[in-house]
């Protein structure tokens, strides 16, 4: 956008020319005006361009690819006068674009990242309410069995209380075999 002849185009010379498809025009509407620091949409929202490019006079002659000076201009006849754009962007221009483009997307990946500050203190609290859940379903003797065949084995995790008679056991749960 920043080096063609003509800085304005509709979506569909835009999708042509970016990515060799002009069926693509409604995605890159999307895209162009979804990015007003980088483009600007004419009055009839049809037409779109490089707002850098914008801030350029109309003095480049696409024809002769060179810059006219300002009697240069007013002396071409009104048809000659649709055939100067705006001049074309340096590479220097393109490559500050792009990076302004890199820095405002790492920004707004940073943003989305710290905006999800919660989720971690979230699910902490959440684990500790379900594990004192458990811890007091198992304190009551609810007989939870949760079988450790990760391991391969038969047992079987009995929460129950201990008693006095049992001598007292201090493990809140006892292992039993599975019948």
């Amino acid at each position: 956008m920043g080096t063609y002849k003509f800085y304005k185009l509709d979506f569909a010379g835009w999708a042509d020319r970016i990515s060799g498809d002009s069926r693509l025009a409604e995605y890159w509407k999307g895209v162009l005006s979804e990015h007003p620091e980088f483009f600007r949409l004419d009055a009839d929202r049809e037409k779109a361009s490089l707002v850098w490019r914008r801030q350029h006079q109309k003095r480049f002659h696409v024809d002769a690819e060179k810059t006219l000076s300002k009697d240069g201009f007013h002396e071409l006849s009104d048809e000659e006068k649709a055939r100067v754009s705006r001049i074309p962007l340096t590479s220097s221009e393109i490559g500050t674009l792009v990076q302004t483009a890199i820095n405002l997307h790492a920004r707004a990946l940073e943003q989305k990242t710290d905006s999800r500050w919660w989720i971690v203190g979230f699910f902490g609290i959440l684990g500790a309410l379900v594990g004192a859940l458990i811890h007091a379903w198992a304190a009551l003797g609810m007989g939870v069995a949760v079988t450790l065949d990760a391991w391969g084995s038969d047992l079987a995790f009995c929460p129950y209380r201990a008693t006095a008679a049992e001598g007292g056991h201090h493990l809140p749960f006892r292992l039993r075999r599975l019948p």
